[in-house]
């Protein structure tokens, strides 16, 4: 067993569970369309958090550290691609539109992670701090499948988050607020 598997949970948990776009996403997702359509989202942060984990474990995170502009890219990249899904949340029509479209795919979920500033902020800093050389490939393993399960209990519990509250909308003026003010949320992500 890892010796900093203590410190590995806890700073999975915070990172994981504090409110950042993935979760913000999860949560929408949950309130307008349910669970069962929501689980694109959920599958897409759940393996694409780790596979940016093994990316920078597997040598990526050295291109950071040589190439610091790199990161520069990826932070406007997300930046924008928030700014788009902000927008997309912002002027959903409601419950008609709801039940034919999601938020977001699992495709651009998996993806978003490498521009997700928080996830990549949060990666760097698994990766820097808890994979010791002596023992890189263990330790690499230990972090990977913490953070999994982590990002799965956290995203699944945002969404259904979203869609216990769904319970208390009951008209389409509240869900129209509730989605302006997940998109104020989201664009105060960046």
């Amino acid at each position: 067993m890892h010796p900093e598997i203590l410190s590995i949970t806890l700073f999975g948990i915070v990172a994981a569970f504090t409110p950042g776009p993935n979760n913000f996403v999860a949560f929408y997702s949950g309130f307008n369309f349910g669970i069962l359509r929501t689980l694109p989202h959920i599958i897409g942060v759940t393996l694409g958090f780790p596979f940016l984990l093994l990316c920078l474990a597997l040598g990526l995170i050295n291109i950071f550290k040589l190439y610091p502009l790199i990161q520069e890219v990826l932070k406007y990249l997300g930046t924008l691609f928030l700014i788009y899904l902000a927008y997309k949340i912002s002027f959903s029509k409601g419950k008609s539109q709801s039940k034919t479209e999601n938020p977001v795919k699992f495709y651009e979920t998996f993806f978003f992670q490498f521009i997700n500033p928080k996830g990549i902020i949060a990666a760097i800093t698994l990766i820097s701090k808890f994979v010791s050389q002596e023992n890189y490939i263990s330790s690499s393993i230990t972090v990977i499948v913490v953070c999994s399960v982590t990002a799965f209990l956290s995203i699944t519990s945002w969404a259904l988050l979203g869609k216990f509250l769904r319970k208390f909308a009951t008209n389409n003026e509240f869900i129209k607020r509730f989605n302006y003010a997940m998109s104020i949320l989201l664009v105060g992500c960046v």
